[in-house]
């Protein structure tokens, strides 16, 4: 219509109500046909919005998924976020059983770790055969060793063009990145290890798990080695949702070769003080009573104790990132606030428990600040020897009482270059 006005108001996301004037043209035929040349239409306009539309604050934005080819096959994996300059990425590997969505969704979801990783590039590695939909690998396919899943990693920062990580692995992942820390030590920042066992498995272990096998099924052999005997018997909520999970899952001949690999790794021969031992600051972490709390013990005492951190949790089972997301993203905190990443921590005490840290005296670069100045909350240089201390506590208040175990009920304990054993008080 010649000479008319459009006038456009949105009524909704999508639609647009378009209301179309007459004007009548100029001088007086307008005013005197005013009555019937004076119309409006109405018409309904969809506009398909080229944006997508933001997701509700409790959705987490979707990594985008990537896959690689390697020399020993391919190997998918899920990148959130964008990279930031001067910092590594946080690359994580997953357990037998899970992949990297029902290992680490819960630790990452948390509201305190959001704050942490928007200063990092996530990268979630799946292993060959464990992302979800992926296809059954052909009857006899040997699948790589953990050896060569470690080797794979490579192939993802080059892909991607990251050169540093920091890593966290849980059980045979954090078997997998020990090993590429070992033979790339100038790519990794620091490892958080999880339930890590660096040893071989020895004759009576293998008749052991020949013996189990003759009796229980696969997804019961790999549920011993996620979860304590107490969750077990108890069979807690999270047990059974594992174990529906692995009596169901569709790529189960898939997970039982990555438990063949696990079971057929070799020693990391770590040795305190000799040539083979992490070069980069280590957090060592297990439940207490789970499964491989011996285990993570002992490679607590063949590691450099002035590189070494360990933390045991009390009342967090066989798998404390799902358990107790709470208390491990705290630890996680001061780990990488004292490597200079995070320049304060929150101030704000988790409700689930109190950390307790210990110092060795050793002067590094990465040391655990724990003291804050009650004015701008920045670290403080830390003297030698430390004491141990409560987060949130005042200097003097826990020099009154070194030693003393947390009050609060399921309390950790992160001890820095433990004894001869190893070993921590368990709290």
């Amino acid at each position: 219509m010649e000479g008319g006005v459009l006038f456009v108001s949105r009524v909704s996301q999508r639609q647009v109500k378009v209301d179309r004037r007459a004007d009548g043209g100029a001088g007086g035929a307008g005013h005197t046909d005013r009555a019937g040349a004076a119309m409006t239409e109405l018409h309904e306009v969809q506009i398909t919005e080229e944006k997508p539309l933001l997701l509700p604050p409790s959705q987490p934005v979707p990594g985008k998924k990537h896959s690689v080819e390697t020399p020993y096959g391919l190997v998918a994996f899920t990148v959130h976020g964008t990279p930031k300059p001067k910092r590594p990425a946080i690359l994580t590997y997953h357990d037998v059983g899970l992949n990297h969505q029902s290992c680490f969704e819960p630790l990452f979801r948390f509201e305190d770790m959001q704050e942490i990783i928007k200063n990092f590039v996530v990268v979630h590695v799946d292993a060959p055969g464990m992302e979800e939909g992926a296809p059954l690998f052909p009857l006899g396919y040997q699948y790589p060793s953990l050896d060569q899943l470690a080797d794979m990693i490579p192939c993802i920062l080059q892909y991607l063009n990251f050169t540093s990580i920091i890593g966290i692995g849980v059980g045979a992942g954090a078997y997998i990145l020990a090993r590429y820390s070992l033979s790339h030590p100038d790519t990794v920042e620091g490892l958080v290890l999880i339930n890590i066992d660096p040893n071989a498995k020895g004759w009576m272990d293998w008749a052991a798990h020949k013996l189990t096998g003759l009796t229980s099924s696969i997804p019961e052999m790999i549920l011993a080695h996620l979860f304590s005997q107490e969750e077990l018997s108890g069979c807690t909520e999270l047990v059974q949702q594992c174990r529906e999970s692995l009596v169901g899952a569709p790529n189960l001949s898939n997970i039982q070769l990555y438990w063949s690999s696990y079971n057929t790794r070799r020693d990391l021969n770590f040795e305190r003080g000799g040539d083979v031992t992490l070069k980069c600051p280590v957090m060592l972490v297990v439940g207490d009573q789970a499964p491989h709390e011996d285990a993570v013990v002992e490679c607590n005492s063949k590691l450099d104790p002035t590189q070494t951190s360990f933390l045991k949790m009390a009342d967090s089972g066989g798998q404390p990132q799902l358990t107790q997301p709470g208390k491990l993203t705290e630890a996680f905190k001061y780990f990488v606030q004292g490597m200079g990443y995070i320049p304060y921590v929150l101030d704000r005490k988790l409700s689930m428990g109190g950390l307790l840290l210990h110092d060795a005296p050793v002067a590094l670069p990465h040391r655990l600040a724990v003291q804050r100045s009650l004015r701008g909350r920045e670290p403080v240089p830390l003297p030698h020897p430390v004491p141990e201390q409560r987060v949130g506590e005042p200097p003097a208040a826990a020099a009154a009482h070194p030693g003393e175990r947390s009050p609060h009920h399921g309390g950790l304990l992160l001890s820095r270059g433990g004894g001869g054993d190893g070993d921590t008080s368990r709290l």
